[in-house]
């Protein structure tokens, strides 16, 4: 018997446990980066320089991060749903190198307008991939 009330409390106490991580993990709301807060403003060739030239610096900077960028588009790609704004700094083996923005879908018309002209634009900083900079829920700002 009290075996039996041992082990009613433990699935009990499990039952909230998992209950707790639905409501406050698993429901939480997503943040949304058009709104977002940059934590670095800087030029596009300055956030590209950082990590070609000290890549863990940089990362260990700016990873993880919302960055917002001024710089000229250089062209769109559309591969699947996504469309990816390219700011370009040099060729590489598989074509341009540079960094990668993942355009919000609100946005993608915005930024083909603006295709050659100065911009500002706002996202979250994934990593460096070798050749490029990765920038996801990217934004245009002006």
């Amino acid at each position: 018997m009290k075996l039996l009330k041992i082990a009613s409390l433990i699935s009990l106490a499990g039952l909230l446990a998992l209950a707790a991580v639905y409501f406050f993990v698993y429901n939480k709301p997503h943040t949304n980066f058009e709104q977002a807060k940059p934590d670095f403003k800087l030029t596009a060739s300055e956030f590209y320089s950082a990590f070609t030239d000290t890549q863990e610096q940089a990362e260990l900077k700016y990873n993880g991060n919302v960055v917002e960028l001024s710089g000229k588009i250089d062209f769109i790609e559309s591969t699947n749903s996504l469309n990816i704004a390219v700011l370009a700094f040099g060729d590489g083996l598989f074509g341009p190198e540079g960094i990668r923005c993942t355009l919000l879908d609100n946005h993608v018309e915005k930024a083909e307008m603006l295709i050659g002209s100065d911009v500002q634009i706002k996202g979250f900083c994934s990593g460096f991939s070798g050749s490029d900079v990765i920038l996801e829920h990217c934004s245009i700002v002006n």
